[in-house]
Protein backbone atom coordinates (compact mmCIF):
# COMPACT_ATOMS: atom_id res chain seq x y z
CA UNK A 1 0.00 0.00 0.00
CA UNK A 2 1.47 3.51 -0.81
CA UNK A 3 0.71 6.52 0.58
CA UNK A 4 -0.80 9.60 -1.60
CA UNK A 5 2.22 11.02 -2.60
CA UNK A 6 2.43 14.42 -3.53
CA UNK A 7 3.55 14.88 -7.16
CA UNK A 8 6.69 16.70 -6.27
CA UNK A 9 8.22 14.27 -3.89
CA UNK A 10 11.44 12.85 -5.18
CA UNK A 11 12.79 10.25 -2.87
CA UNK A 12 15.97 10.31 -4.71
CA UNK A 13 16.21 14.60 -3.74
CA UNK A 14 15.99 12.81 0.20
CA UNK A 15 19.42 10.78 0.13
CA UNK A 16 19.61 11.02 3.95
CA UNK A 17 16.49 8.99 4.28
CA UNK A 18 18.51 6.08 2.62
CA UNK A 19 21.05 6.24 4.96
CA UNK A 20 18.36 6.41 7.91
CA UNK A 21 17.26 3.10 6.08
CA UNK A 22 20.44 1.46 6.56
CA UNK A 23 20.92 2.40 10.18
CA UNK A 24 17.63 1.55 11.16
CA UNK A 25 17.90 -2.20 9.63
CA UNK A 26 21.53 -2.15 11.19
CA UNK A 27 20.02 -1.46 14.70
CA UNK A 28 17.07 -3.94 14.18
CA UNK A 29 20.22 -6.53 13.29
CA UNK A 30 21.29 -5.79 17.21
CA UNK A 31 17.88 -6.17 18.55
CA UNK A 32 16.47 -9.10 17.13
CA UNK A 33 17.69 -11.34 19.42
CA UNK A 34 16.50 -11.46 22.74
CA UNK A 35 18.63 -13.53 25.12
CA UNK A 36 17.29 -12.64 28.94
CA UNK A 37 13.38 -13.02 29.69
CA UNK A 38 13.42 -9.17 31.36
CA UNK A 39 14.36 -7.25 28.47
CA UNK A 40 12.67 -9.91 25.92
CA UNK A 41 9.47 -7.26 25.93
CA UNK A 42 11.84 -4.04 25.59
CA UNK A 43 13.74 -5.46 22.44
CA UNK A 44 10.37 -6.58 20.86
CA UNK A 45 9.26 -3.05 21.30
CA UNK A 46 12.23 -1.59 19.64
CA UNK A 47 12.07 -3.98 16.67
CA UNK A 48 8.50 -2.74 16.53
CA UNK A 49 9.01 0.43 16.61
CA UNK A 50 12.34 0.07 13.62
CA UNK A 51 9.55 -2.03 11.51
CA UNK A 52 7.40 0.68 11.79
CA UNK A 53 9.38 3.46 10.88
CA UNK A 54 10.71 1.09 8.10
CA UNK A 55 7.25 0.55 6.66
CA UNK A 56 6.83 4.73 6.86
CA UNK A 57 10.47 4.92 4.73
CA UNK A 58 9.04 1.89 1.64
CA UNK A 59 5.12 3.24 1.95
CA UNK A 60 6.63 6.93 0.92
CA UNK A 61 8.11 4.81 -1.28
CA UNK A 62 11.79 5.41 -0.59
CA UNK A 63 13.54 2.57 -1.76
CA UNK A 64 16.94 1.56 -1.83
CA UNK A 65 16.79 -1.55 -3.78
CA UNK A 66 18.20 -3.56 -0.80
CA UNK A 67 16.54 -6.38 0.61
CA UNK A 68 15.21 -5.39 4.11
CA UNK A 69 15.77 -8.38 6.00
CA UNK A 70 19.52 -8.23 5.06
CA UNK A 71 22.15 -6.88 7.52
CA UNK A 72 25.69 -7.39 8.37
CA UNK A 73 25.54 -9.84 11.02
CA UNK A 74 26.53 -8.10 14.73
CA UNK A 75 29.12 -10.02 16.44
CA UNK A 76 27.63 -12.99 18.07
CA UNK A 77 30.28 -12.50 21.04
CA UNK A 78 28.87 -8.72 22.08
CA UNK A 79 27.48 -8.42 25.27
CA UNK A 80 23.72 -7.16 25.44
CA UNK A 81 24.58 -4.15 26.42
CA UNK A 82 26.91 -3.15 24.10
CA UNK A 83 24.49 -4.76 21.59
CA UNK A 84 22.00 -2.08 23.33
CA UNK A 85 24.74 0.53 23.13
CA UNK A 86 25.38 -0.08 19.11
CA UNK A 87 21.72 0.12 18.53
CA UNK A 88 21.30 3.55 20.70
CA UNK A 89 24.40 4.90 18.30
CA UNK A 90 22.66 3.36 15.05
CA UNK A 91 19.08 4.82 15.95
CA UNK A 92 20.57 8.18 16.94
CA UNK A 93 22.29 7.80 13.54
CA UNK A 94 18.97 7.48 12.02
CA UNK A 95 17.42 10.07 13.64
CA UNK A 96 20.20 12.38 12.18
CA UNK A 97 19.22 11.33 8.69
CA UNK A 98 15.72 11.83 9.10
CA UNK A 99 15.73 15.12 10.72
CA UNK A 100 16.99 17.63 7.72
CA UNK A 101 14.53 20.52 7.46
CA UNK A 102 11.48 19.95 5.05
CA UNK A 103 9.48 22.32 3.23
CA UNK A 104 7.04 19.90 2.09
CA UNK A 105 4.20 19.70 4.47
CA UNK A 106 3.45 16.19 3.33
CA UNK A 107 7.13 15.17 4.00
CA UNK A 108 7.14 16.68 7.09
CA UNK A 109 4.06 14.79 8.33
CA UNK A 110 6.39 11.83 6.83
CA UNK A 111 9.23 12.76 9.16
CA UNK A 112 7.20 13.07 12.07
CA UNK A 113 6.07 9.97 11.90
CA UNK A 114 9.38 8.32 10.93
CA UNK A 115 11.14 10.15 13.72
CA UNK A 116 8.34 9.05 16.58
CA UNK A 117 9.17 5.46 15.86
CA UNK A 118 12.51 5.92 16.00
CA UNK A 119 12.09 7.73 19.18
CA UNK A 120 9.89 4.51 20.50
CA UNK A 121 12.65 2.41 19.57
CA UNK A 122 15.09 4.67 21.29
CA UNK A 123 12.83 4.57 24.49
CA UNK A 124 12.99 0.61 24.21
CA UNK A 125 16.28 0.31 23.98
CA UNK A 126 17.04 2.32 27.27
CA UNK A 127 14.69 0.51 28.84
CA UNK A 128 16.12 -2.59 27.99
CA UNK A 129 19.58 -1.17 29.30
CA UNK A 130 17.67 -0.19 32.42
CA UNK A 131 16.01 -3.57 32.76
CA UNK A 132 19.55 -5.23 32.26
CA UNK A 133 21.33 -4.10 34.40
CA UNK A 134 18.69 -4.93 37.96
Amino acid sequence: MRLDLPREWRPAEHPYYLHAMSDLRQARAYLARPDYPQIADDERRAVGEIDAALNEMQRAAIEDGKDPWRYEQPDARMSPTDRFHKALELLDAARRDASHQEDDPWVRDLQHRILHHIDGAHHAVQQAINDALR
